[in-house]
């Protein structure tokens, strides 16, 4: 014990001196074990965190400083992931291969960030092996800090809705079966918050709402593959918030929320009092699977009825829900000046990108990866070794070209990182050649999805560009056969991933990492690394390099 605490104490002690003094400290302690449980009905070893499965919520606001000392229980490394949190300056506690080694395991690790200047509805999740197919997710929000006006009034009460498909094969097997070139096929069903709910079934409610109340709930697909749109019986949903951003309000039947994606949606109590279905059903999949689960209306015992709201049909309908979307202008989110005072349709690109997902057998086993280029995680995290000046022993910078070739029929199986200058406004353009749906992460930083259209991207697509409010956003889907194009200032130093939220493709390739180094190497770019960041690889035993000042 004495250890664990003064592995606690070293971290905070490293950290304090990198962030603000008045900014509150949360601190909690995390256990990661396995456990049993039956989300399809099916008894199945599932990760626990806390003995909870999905995992706690965790509950922040904007620039707190959230502390969680993580015990890796389980019998093999470990990492999660804050999927949506910036981490500026940062990328130590980002949670992915590329940045960090691993908990050992019966070993801890104490992650410590801020949400710094944000807002919204986010979730974690584990990034090693295929852990996440086993569970050790749950939601995160961040709210506004008191002094920062919401531009719509208090809801009564706020509730996380995590959907997801999901398997009921454990992830060993899973793993064996990527690692041996086959590929995972359809998920058996679809969870929400952990369950799967039955039509005209007993089915216990998970949300309660009171007559004529207003309610939040946050929406996240932390699911592996699949589009889900999501639904309430008889309800209108208000769209108030997406990853991050105020939008504009409108009001929706239902909403595709494409995989990694967070929503925040405003819904009155306003029908006869008796229990309602959420309907959650998988999009462009050539079958359908879905679930219910129950709000109910406080005092009834009336319930639902079993005639469910029917989705949306093909992807058209999608994209137009997508072009609805709207930044909201007039509205402050983590600070105060309102999100319309930043003018990115004026700044000028100083570089194009266009990343083509692409899909191979290499040695007779499947891959995807991007321009031709499978990437593969290394014993090193790609960080470590740039931040010790061991890069080239590791990887070699930019093996995908801006523009990749016009046609790509192999693939390359080798670390993927680009190397862009810090501070610079770039374009990336995803293209999407397949006939299957994408969706697309980059952590770090929030970006503005400003078109996304069907057929190949070229420099005249660009007349078609949303350049005064697309919404501001970390996660972007791309239809079949179809582009969609970001734009974004690469102010954030560090090394952040770019991946499918597709984990299947994720996982046998399709990701790269992005190196953005501050020329100054100061504490004004960049923290120094946590004196308590695992060592491994080639980098293991040696000393820190020197401290940035």
């Amino acid at each position: 014990m004495e250890g664990r605490l003064l592995t606690v104490l070293v971290c905070l002690v490293s950290t304090v001196a990198i962030v603000n003094a008045g900014d509150p400290y949360f601190f909690y302690t995390w256990n990661v074990t396995y456990g049993t449980a039956s989300p399809l009905g099916v008894p199945q070893k599932v990760i626990l965190i806390n003995s909870q499965f999905p995992g706690p919520n965790l509950n922040s606001t904007s620039n707190n400083n959230v502390v969680i000392n993580v015990f890796n229980n389980l019998d093999e490394p470990f990492l999660l992931t804050w999927s949506g949190i910036q981490h500026r300056k940062n990328s130590w506690q980002d949670g992915v291969a590329g940045t960090s080694c691993p908990i050992p395991a019966g070993q801890n690790f104490t992650y410590h960030f801020q949400p710094k200047d944000q807002i919204g509805s986010y979730f974690y999740y584990p990034t090693t092996s295929l852990h996440r197919f086993a569970g050790g997710f749950g939601g995160l929000r961040v709210n506004s800090r008191l002094l920062i006006p919401v531009p719509y009034a208090a809801p009564e009460d706020e509730y996380t809705v995590l959907l997801g498909d999901w398997y009921t094969t454990g992830h060993t097997a899973l793993k064996n079966l990527l690692d041996s070139g086959r590929t995972l096929g359809l998920p058996n069903g679809v969870l929400i918050n952990g369950k799967s709910g039955k039509v005209g079934g007993n089915n216990e409610p998970l949300f309660t709402m009171k007559p004529g109340k207003t309610y939040k709930y946050r929406l996240c697909n932390v699911g592996f593959k699949s589009t889900l749109n999501f639904r309430i019986q008889n309800h209108k949903m208000k769209l108030v918030e997406m990853e991050g951003s105020h939008v504009l309000q409108n009001d929706y039947d239902s909403l595709d929320v494409h995989v990694g994606q967070c929503f925040s949606v405003l819904v009155t109590a306003n029908q006869a009092a008796k229990d309602y279905y959420m309907v959650a059903s998988t999009r462009f999949l050539k079958k359908e699977l879905g679930t219910v689960g129950v709000i109910r209306y406080e005092g009834s015992n009336v319930q639902a009825s079993t005639k469910l709201p029917k989705a949306p049909v093909g992807w058209a309908w999608s994209l137009n829900q997508f072009r609805s979307f709207r930044w909201n202008l007039t509205a402050s989110a983590a600070r105060p000046n309102p999100q319309g005072s930043y003018h990115y349709g004026k700044i000028n690109i100083t570089r194009s990108i266009k990343l083509v997902n692409t899909k191979s057998m290499v040695d007779g086993k499947l891959r995807f990866g991007f321009n031709g280029v499978s990437h593969v995680d290394t014993e090193t995290p790609l960080k470590l070794a740039e931040y010790f000046q061991m890069a080239e022993k590791v990887f070699k910078y930019n093996v995908i070209k801006d523009e990749p070739a016009a046609k790509i029929t192999t693939l390359t199986v080798e670390p993927n990182v680009l190397n862009i200058t810090f501070r610079t406004f770039v374009e990336i353009i995803f293209e999407n050649h397949e006939k299957s749906m994408q969706s697309f992460h980059l952590d770090g930083y929030s970006f503005f999805a400003v078109a996304s259209e069907p057929g190949k991207w070229t420099p005249e697509s660009r007349k078609n560009y949303n350049l005064l409010d697309a919404v501001s956003r970390h996660t972007v889907q791309v239809y079949p056969k179809s582009w969609s194009a970001i734009l974004l200032t690469f102010d954030n130093a560090g090394m952040w991933n770019i991946r499918a939220e597709n984990w299947e493709r994720r996982y046998l390739g399709e990701q790269l990492y992005v190196s953005v180094q501050s020329p100054e190497k100061s504490l004004r770019d960049e923290y120094n690394i946590p004196l308590n960041t695992n060592l491994c690889g080639i980098v293991k035993g040696l000393p820190l390099p020197t401290v940035y000042t």
